[in-house]
């Protein structure tokens, strides 16, 4: 797997695991404080940053560093 590959996997990854943490939370399977929400949200937010950057678009990726830190 070539870096282009990755950044772009790691980009949809971001993307599922952000849309995974909202939807565990809104259908009360797991609570904001749970481990599992936090780092679906900070990995999830990640891979956008990354995939958002290399594709120089950073305005999805400044959003995103906000989740970070």
């Amino acid at each position: 797997m070539n870096m282009k590959t990755f950044i772009e996997f790691f980009g949809w990854y971001g993307t599922v695991a952000i849309v995974a943490a909202y939807a565990l939370v809104s259908f009360s399977i797991i609570e904001p404080s749970n481990i599992w929400y936090q780092i679906l949200n900070g990995t999830g937010a990640l891979g956008i940053v990354v995939v958002s950057f290399h594709k120089k678009t950073y305005q999805p990726g400044i959003l995103n560093l906000r989740i970070i830190f």
